[in-house]
């Protein structure tokens, strides 16, 4: 398109207007000029990314109110654009990350109608989402269900299942073998 415009620019033989028409492009692209962001945009874009380098789990709403904070005044509308303008998007677990498998996966639900009657009897796994400044840690937790003494636990960076399977181990080596392991069949839990 700049090519085109650049050519009928140069050509001085045609009117403007006549090339724009041969050409069926809209006069006014000729005429237009890109107009660069305010110097107060500017400087709502240079506070958010300092923001967003301590806090970067902050979204449109919170970046919002950390303006206002500030002394600015800006809309939802005005910090969303801004913030995608500079690429900057909140760090956030994705949804559904603990969906079933297919059939085959599925285990029956051991512990409906039981309960806890002496130890490493049930252990119940669980996997949390702990915000950090560059993302996120996920820390594996194991409980004793009858005594609610932690068997195991670690925290990882990563959401592997040799992780969980890690854990798993430690808390064998330390207090014994389970009767039932309770999970909400999460993947780490299912692939192994």
């Amino acid at each position: 398109m700049k090519e085109l415009m650049s050519y009928i620019a140069e050509n001085k033989n045609i009117s403007i207007r006549c090339q724009c028409d041969l050409l069926d492009i809209s006069r006014s692209n000729m005429y237009y000029q890109r107009v660069g962001e305010s110097v107060e945009n500017l400087e709502f874009m240079r506070l958010m990314d300092e923001y967003y380098l301590d806090h970067p789990t902050y979204g449109v709403l919170q970046m919002q109110d950390f303006l206002f904070l500030c002394g600015f005044l800006a809309n939802v509308k005005r910090v969303r654009r801004l913030l995608r303008k500079m690429g900057l998007m909140a760090i956030y677990p994705k949804r559904n990350l603990s969906k079933l498998g297919s059939a085959k996966y599925i285990r029956p639900y051991l512990l409906r109608g039981l309960k806890a009657v002496r130890p490493n009897q049930v252990w119940a796994v669980d996997i949390t989402y702990i915000p950090m400044t560059g993302g996120f840690m996920y820390l594996t937790a194991i409980i004793d269900l009858y005594s609610r003494y932690v068997v195991g636990w670690d925290v990882f960076n990563t959401l592997d299942a040799e992780n969980t399977l890690e854990v798993f181990k430690q808390a064998i080596e330390s207090h014994g073998k389970p009767e039932i392991i309770n999970s909400d069949q999460g993947s780490q839990f299912t692939c192994a």
